[in-house]
């Protein structure tokens, strides 16, 4: 009989890693990978700066939470995007479908990755810094978070061998 396989639903700064690493997990738990920033470009027909520029933050986190609400199915690897966290019926959602692992990282690391925060599609307010951006998500991340992997300078492969063998579950296993 094959075993139910909970979805992994990957949050984090934008940054963080979550499309890199989701790619790299889906890969190797021969899962299927889904991209809610990706969803939400395709249902809109532009991308995240466009949609930010066109209708504001609030409107891309309401769109983001429609998205994440649509995503179903099991044994899922799902990267969200780092607004995610802002729609509690959203993540309650997802997290009734699987596992959230929050891929943390350094403030100082996400300000070496994202060298253009006002043209990247951030769902932020006009005028916040990326630094006031990361202390008002750390909480809810932290809240929603099944399982927080502290990524820092690890490289893919050890963040995928931390991930899949995360507290002993393997979850390549497939058969009960």
């Amino acid at each position: 009989m094959i075993a139910q396989r909970p979805n992994l639903i990957l949050i984090g700064m934008p940054g963080a890693g979550k499309s890199t690493i989701g790619v790299l997990l889906a890969k190797e738990l021969a899962r299927d990978f889904v991209d809610t920033d990706l969803l939400i470009q395709l249902r809109k027909g532009k991308i995240l700066q466009d949609i930010l520029l066109e209708e504001g933050h609030e409107a891309l986190r309401a769109i983001e939470a429609e998205v994440l609400q649509s995503v179903s199915g099991e044994g899922l690897v799902i990267a969200t995007g780092g607004s995610a966290v802002y729609s509690e019926s959203a993540m309650a959602h997802l997290r009734r479908q699987g596992q959230t692992i929050y891929l943390q990282l350094p403030l100082e690391i996400i300000r070496q990755r994202i060298t253009n925060p006002d043209t990247r599609g951030l769902a932020k307010p006009e005028g916040q810094s990326l630094d006031e951006l990361y202390q008002e998500r750390l909480p809810l991340y932290q809240r929603y978070a099944d399982i927080t992997i502290e990524c820092g300078d690890k490289d893919p492969v050890h963040l995928l061998e931390e991930i899949i063998f995360q507290e002993g579950e393997y979850y390549a296993e497939v058969d009960a």
